[in-house]
């Protein structure tokens, strides 16, 4: 399996769970100018951005450590574009669901609040 391929497999884990957990999804890959939220759903009247991060190990450390500030900037900035053009008003929340998938095993862990918009 190819990184794409596994994040792809990846994302598909997290949906599945976050289903389970009651979550509406109402939007996957959403994209603006060079910035995506892998997940944007809703859950106890909150808007809820989710950043996936699936790797085949962690030997050089958590899936969700490669979410940097920089990054978390990129999915603030995005997730005001998705709210812009579509009117929500909920309370936003950023979430990071790590993924290590490899051939003997898989691993999720949902990281709820995982950041906070940076002033």
């Amino acid at each position: 399996m190819n990184h794409i391929e596994r994040g792809k497999a990846g994302e598909a884990l997290a949906a599945d769970l976050l289903r389970k957990k009651q979550h509406q999804i109402i939007a996957t890959n959403f994209r603006f100018r060079r910035g995506e939220i892998d997940i944007i759903s809703i859950s106890n009247n909150k808007l809820i951005a989710t950043e996936v991060k699936t790797r085949e190990t962690a030997q050089f450390g958590s899936p969700h450590a490669a979410v940097s500030r920089s990054k978390q900037r990129q999915i603030i900035s995005v997730m005001n574009a998705f709210i812009d053009q579509s009117q929500r008003s909920e309370e936003v929340q950023f979430d990071v669901i790590s993924i290590v998938l490899s051939k003997s095993k898989t691993e999720i862990e949902h990281i709820e609040n995982a950041f906070y918009p940076l002033i």
